[in-house]
């Protein structure tokens, strides 16, 4: 193309022509621009890290089970793979060779491995769990020799292990006791039950406390009568045939709860 005399040059830019001031104010402005945006990122940094980033998927935030609560979204099936917590604790009870367990959660599970152990050894060392008999000891191992594994699997991935261990169904609702440990089912752990009127933590309890019973080598028991509380090898989620929810093995005194054997 021919340029015309007098004509200005457009190879020199848009800004040929414009002031010198415009030009270095473009930069200035860009400048405090990623000044400023690089103070945003670093202050979201800190509240992060201060207060927690909050979940897409609150599962383990359930405030309770029972009657009325309204049951969270979970994922029917899972890869089948599981990852361990890294968490450990001191020997819990009076025995003198204690369970040493491990706690596992299926990939792809949006709970803390390793908040769900805590919780697991809360359970196991609450003075109304199976170290009141005087004779049981639990350890939560994350490494080494290990005695069991709790493992906590989608209802689909629950139904496999279930049955492949005992040939039990659990119907994608249920949870079992195999050779090696338990398996928890995550529709139960995160909803609880309609039997169970109470606190999720508590239904956790009666979950661990149940399945755990069983490895120990407690069988399955029935209500003792009405008003009094169900006995935790008692299939709750069944129904409570006039007793009362209870999630625990032994009362505050140190009582075994226990009932008829079922059927």
């Amino acid at each position: 193309m021919v340029q015309q005399k007098g004509s200005p040059s457009r190879d020199r830019g848009d800004d040929a022509g414009r002031p010198v001031g415009r030009i270095m104010r473009r930069p200035r402005r860009l400048f405090l621009g990623v000044l400023l945006l690089a103070v945003l990122i670093v202050a979201s940094a800190v509240v992060s890290h201060r207060f927690g980033a909050a979940s897409t998927t609150s599962y383990a935030t359930s405030p309770a089970s029972g009657q009325g609560a309204t049951p969270t979204a979970v994922p029917s099936g899972g890869p089948g793979t599981f990852v361990t917590a890294r968490a450990t604790g001191e020997k819990v009870g009076q025995g003198p060779n204690p369970l040493r367990y491990m706690v596992q959660i299926e990939k792809g599970i949006d709970i803390s491995a390793e908040q769900t152990a805590k919780e697991i050894a809360g359970i196991l060392a609450d003075p109304r769990g199976w170290t009141a008999n005087g004779y049981s000891a639990f350890q939560l191992v994350s490494s080494g020799p290990y005695d069991l594994k709790v493992r906590i699997a989608t209802p689909g991935t629950t139904d496999t292990l279930c049955w492949e261990g005992i040939h039990e169904d659990t119907e994608g609702e249920y949870d079992c006791e195999v050779l090696g440990g338990l398996v928890v089912n995550l529709k139960r752990w995160i909803d609880g039950s309609p039997t169970f009127d109470g606190p999720i933590h508590d239904y956790r309890a009666l979950i661990i406390n149940h399945e755990m019973g069983h490895f120990l080598g407690h069988q399955h028991q029935t209500c003792p009568g009405p008003g009094r509380p169900a006995p935790v090898m008692m299939q709750q989620i069944k129904g409570l045939h006039g007793c009362v929810a209870n999630a625990w093995p032994y009362d505050r005194g140190g009582h075994y709860l226990s009932g008829p054997p079922a059927a």
